[in-house]
């Protein structure tokens, strides 16, 4: 694997508003540190001969590979983001970062709601109580966004007659929908950032976190750590985690399979005969459909017919 390019200075990157959703968007405002700074960091940390053994990209990646965290704590990236309330609860919920939210106490509430194409309405997934399922019909989307912006346009229209009534800018907001955008600065290290992106463009993430959290990604992190960022993509994003119970079942799947003369990919019928007896009096386990999911993107199982097709 060759080495990522050199990365992209800060000057070329700052105020630069990448656009998420309709009306939202990330830029960067400062950072602090690059690639070598992790690498000084661990050097520091390890003492001298470090440079005799490993290259910085060497280092980097077997920081990445076994989780040391502290060097990359060393940078720090700060941005300026518009996200809609909804998504930015999420958001939220990641302590790791210094904040400093637009003011709707002090100022105007911002005068933007994220709206929804009639294509972009999703159903609730049948196997996910916090996730979605498929698109909805057009026919009925159409009627939903029709909705949305009548909803939307006379929430606005009753929060402008409480500002122009005189009523005091934090008591007027409160009937306010979670689709209006709000800005906030946030400040956070390498580390958590990374932790963040990891979860937040996980498929499973909600699609409009996901959406910033690519962005952030892909526009600003990798042009200024690409070193960091290839090895990011490699353990993190594109890696999977074995528990113990996933090795065991894939110790007796080869077992058995080379027993009866089978070869990868093997059935779920074998599949469930090796799994862990922890798993087989439950009629739903999703450990056991994690594990699944897992030895079929690696092709030790055959993939679902739905999957397949």
């Amino acid at each position: 694997m060759t080495a990522p390019s050199t990365e992209t200075s800060m000057e070329e990157l700052r105020w630069e508003k990448f656009p998420v959703l309709d009306d939202g968007f990330v830029c960067l405002v400062d950072v602090m540190g690059n690639d070598s700074s992790v690498v000084q960091a661990a050097r520091v940390s390890y003492g001298e001969g470090t440079k005799k053994v490993s290259d910085d990209r060497t280092l980097i990646r077997y920081l990445m590979r076994h989780r040391h965290s502290t060097p990359f704590e060393m940078a720090e990236i700060k941005l300026l983001v518009r996200v809609p309330m909804d998504c930015w609860r999420q958001w939220i919920r990641h302590r790791t970062a210094n904040v400093n939210e637009y003011s709707t106490r002090y100022s105007l509430a911002i005068d933007a709601a994220q709206t929804t194409l009639p294509g972009e309405w999703r159903s609730q997934a049948d196997s996910n109580r916090q996730g979605s399922g498929d698109f909805l019909a057009s026919e009925v989307g159409e009627e939903l966004t029709a909705a949305e912006k009548d909803f939307q346009d006379r929430s606005r229209t009753l929060y402008q007659n409480r500002i122009d009534a005189g009523v005091a800018r934090e008591q007027a907001r409160k009937d306010l929908p979670l689709s209006t955008y709000t800005e906030a600065y946030w400040k956070i290290d390498l580390h958590n950032l990374l932790h963040f992106l990891s979860l937040r463009m996980d498929s499973h993430a909600q699609l409009e976190i996901r959406e910033y959290a690519t962005t952030i990604g892909e526009k600003i992190v990798k042009p200024l750590f690409p070193v960091v960022w290839e090895a990011f993509e490699d353990y993190r994003l594109g890696g999977q985690f074995l528990t113990r119970l996933d090795q065991e079942v894939i110790a007796k799947l080869m077992a058995t399979g080379g027993q009866e003369s089978l070869s990868p990919p093997f059935t779920d019928e074998l599949f469930l005969q090796c799994q862990d007896a922890t798993w087989k009096d439950l009629k739903r386990c999703r450990e056991r459909d994690e594990c699944r999911a897992k030895l079929q993107r690696m092709g030790i199982l055959k993939a679902d017919e739905a999957d397949a097709s």
